[in-house]
């Protein structure tokens, strides 16, 4: 499944819980890149990830956790 990350509506966003979240949940689970994904979400861009359909349901609860808005592509 495809999600598109819109935006963290968090009044002080946590940079490495949303790394490690987008590390956890996304198919290429890579911290680097999941670092640099959370810096251009934070500075209000849109970030496409993809999910492995058997985690979706925790990926989805753990980003509404962090109060990232989202959409799901496919």
């Amino acid at each position: 499944m495809k999600l598109n990350l819109l935006s963290c509506d968090a009044q002080r966003p946590d940079k490495r819980a949303i790394a490690n979240c987008i590390t956890e949940i996304s198919t290429n689970g890579n911290a680097s890149l999941s670092n640099e994904l959370t810096e251009i979400l934070l500075d209000g861009d849109p970030v496409d990830i993809e999910v492995a359909d058997k985690n979706s349901g925790s990926a989805l609860r753990a980003l509404r956790k962090l109060d990232i808005d989202y959409e799901i592509v496919e």
